[in-house]
């Protein structure tokens, strides 16, 4: 059987307000387009289907189309979890309908793997499936004491526990595959993730992966990346750059051949359909911005733009630069007393006072321009009043990554 492992699409993600659907859309095209060619027979999701757990209604549109497009009427299997993002019923609320499809759907963690009959080979996958598995959703307290490497060692050998049980379903006559949404030691981190690990907490070590596994699919990391140098361990990535951080990345899904008993070989295939992110330095000022316009530089790309400048860039020059190219997100001017500022005499951030701090991140957000002294005050109020309305953490309890108690019943919003 031919296998595909793809992930991390993020339907639904926006950047800075900025629609990426159009992207998300071609996206689903060139999947399909690489299943059809490629006479895929399996299509493996590892999580993170949506960028939250209540998703636009146009995003859940694409992921069903993407679904039923790729299982072509149950001609091709298909296999999804959700990862730290999606809502897990919501993620399995179809799964009556679509497994007559050929789509498998899984939730919550359980103890029972995926078995799926391939219609072409006439074959068995065996995939030991967890689905993102937080403290909230496996509905326990991992570790009593609120020490930090006291839960990741307990985080890690629990899912190592729930891993073999899933893989001691694997058999001699099966693919036997392993699948999972999840932060592994050493893995490579971007600034689009959204932190499961809680520090280091969450973090799993690789021996915690079935060593059977013909090869193991995991989500959650943007950057397509093998784990601790195993080749059929790997990261797929997400389709699409969805943060500055991965300005310059490849994008790609993982394609291999799988037997019973036999070693698997992947290869990345390559991604066009996102518009790349770049980062621009004008050192030459906004002159040398405008030139590279006209040359028509990174047409397609989405833009970070910082401008070496004397001067404050006014409000229309801003709009003219946006007018011109669609794609710039960011204008950041510097200034020569920011560049001629040595590291003996910067000022760390954290020894700013707030209001300093504002008055900083506004002019950087507008190009330049001043906050008034009646919005600096008002920032002070609502923060002070954010600060006096934050709730203490119940003795001996941790936070989540929603703000919320770690190990309450229910899902808590960990993959808000």
């Amino acid at each position: 059987m031919r296998v595909l492992h793809t992930g991390d699409w993020h339907f639904g993600r926006t950047l800075e307000g900025r629609s990426r659907l159009p992207e998300q859309e071609a996206f689903v095209d060139e999947l399909v387009a690489i299943a059809e060619d490629e006479a895929v027979d399996l299509v493996l999701v590892a999580g993170d289907a949506y960028d939250s757990v209540n998703p636009p209604a146009a995003a859940e549109q694409l992921y069903y189309e993407a679904l039923t497009r790729l299982a072509d009427g149950g001609r091709r299997a298909v296999a999804v979890i959700a990862g730290n993002h999606d809502h897990p019923e919501r993620i399995a609320a179809s799964a009556p309908l679509a497994v007559r499809s050929g789509i498998h759907l899984a939730g919550l963690p359980s103890a029972t793997p995926m078995a799926i009959g391939i219609p072409r080979t006439g074959e068995t996958a065996v995939i030991a499936a967890l689905p993102y598995p937080s403290e909230s959703r496996l509905n326990e307290l991992l570790a009593a004491e609120g020490d930090e490497e006291a839960l990741r060692a307990a985080y890690s050998e629990r899912v190592g526990r729930l891993m073999e049980e899933l893989a001691s379903a694997f058999r001699p006559d099966a693919v036997n595959l392993a699948m999972s949404h999840l932060y592994v030691l050493g893995g490579v981190e971007t600034d689009s993730e959204r932190p499961i690990q809680v520090g280091g907490a969450y973090t799993v070590d690789p021996s915690a992966l079935p060593a059977a596994a013909q090869y193991t699919a995991l989500g959650h990391l943007h950057r397509p990346q093998r784990v601790a140098g195993r080749e059929t361990v790997r990261y797929c990535g997400s389709p699409i750059a969805y943060s500055f951080s991965e300005a310059g990345q490849a994008k790609s899904v993982v394609l291999f051949d799988a037997a019973p008993g036999r070693p698997v070989e992947p290869r990345e295939v390559l991604l066009s359909s996102g518009r790349p992110l770049v980062r621009w330095t004008a050192a030459g000022g906004l002159a040398e911005v405008w030139r590279w316009l006209d040359e028509g530089r990174d047409a397609r790309a989405w833009i970070d733009l910082e401008v070496h400048t004397a001067d404050l860039i006014a409000p229309e020059e801003i709009a003219r630069l946006r007018k011109a190219h669609d794609g710039i997100v960011h204008i950041r001017p510097v200034f020569p007393e920011d560049r001629e500022r040595s590291g003996a005499e910067a000022v760390r951030r954290d020894q700013l006072p707030v209001d300093e701090l504002f008055r900083r991140f506004y002019a950087q957000k507008t190009g330049g321009a001043e906050p008034d002294e009646a919005l600096v005050r008002l920032f002070l109020e609502l923060l002070a009043e954010q600060d006096a309305g934050d709730a203490p953490v119940p003795a001996g309890g941790r936070k989540d990554d929603s703000g919320g108690p770690v190990g309450a019943a229910g899902d808590g919003g960990d993959a808000g």
